[in-house]
């Protein structure tokens, strides 16, 4: 009288996929978008150190280079600023040189070995730069080459289509996407966190340069 049901029902199967397998399927895009992030980790790890160890200061590095020149020891200045590795007193001991010349032309020194430190601490950050903005056109690029992909299986398909045989065109295109627009964002925060270090020491180095040629200016008690 009854009719007997399958004591159990099958669940569908949960597909997971890991994320080596999920890159895989992005294709051969995937391989430049991976070395843009490889570039950008390099350049963000090694400038930020390098601009980190930079903007460093002795706060009585001054006070010294002052004391140094109203007693006529410049060689003990220049010793001073030869022992301290920093952009400033560079500029400093470019200064210390230029002494005896104009003041004018002191100041035209020490400016100049500033663009020169200037120019040091922002090597890289145009690469930074670059990666932030090709790497979203590259995922694009896969987005395309993906859609291509899959219009292509479904042409040959014919009517028997089928939804797996559009994935892997899919997979492509969202993968690439997603990818690229990470590197991208990452890339484009990093440059701009070193662009507000770069200008943090830039204007440590015009206040050193100040206060040294308000020394210069100053008359000596």
């Amino acid at each position: 009288m009854f009719q007997e049901f399958p004591a159990t029902l099958e669940e569908p199967q949960e597909i997971s996929i890991s994320f080596i397998d999920l890159a895989i399927k992005g294709g051969w895009v995937m391989l430049p978008i991976l070395l843009l992030s490889f570039i950008a980790i390099y350049i963000y790890v090694e400038r930020y150190y390098v601009i980190t160890r930079a903007g460093k200061e002795d706060m009585n590095f001054m006070n010294r280079i002052k004391d140094y020149i109203y007693d006529g020891k410049i060689d003990a200045a220049m010793a001073l600023c030869r022992s301290n590795d920093s952009p400033a007193a560079r500029m400093v001991e470019k200064g210390i040189n230029r002494l005896g010349r104009p003041l004018n032309d002191v100041n035209t020194a020490i400016e100049n070995i500033g663009k020169l430190e200037i120019y040091k601490l922002e090597k890289g950050l145009p690469v930074l730069a670059t990666v932030a903005g090709a790497a979203p056109m590259i995922g694009f690029l896969g987005t395309v080459i993906g859609m291509i992909k899959a219009f292509y299986d479904m042409a040959n398909a014919g009517s028997n289509i089928d939804v797996s045989m559009l994935s892997n065109g899919i997979y492509t295109a969202l993968v690439t996407t997603v990818a690229g627009l990470i590197v991208g964002i990452l890339a484009y925060f990093a440059y701009n966190m070193l662009v507000v270090k770069v200008e943090k020491v830039v204007f440590k180095l015009e206040a050193t340069s100040t206060e040294f040629m308000d020394i210069l200016n100053e008359p000596v008690k």
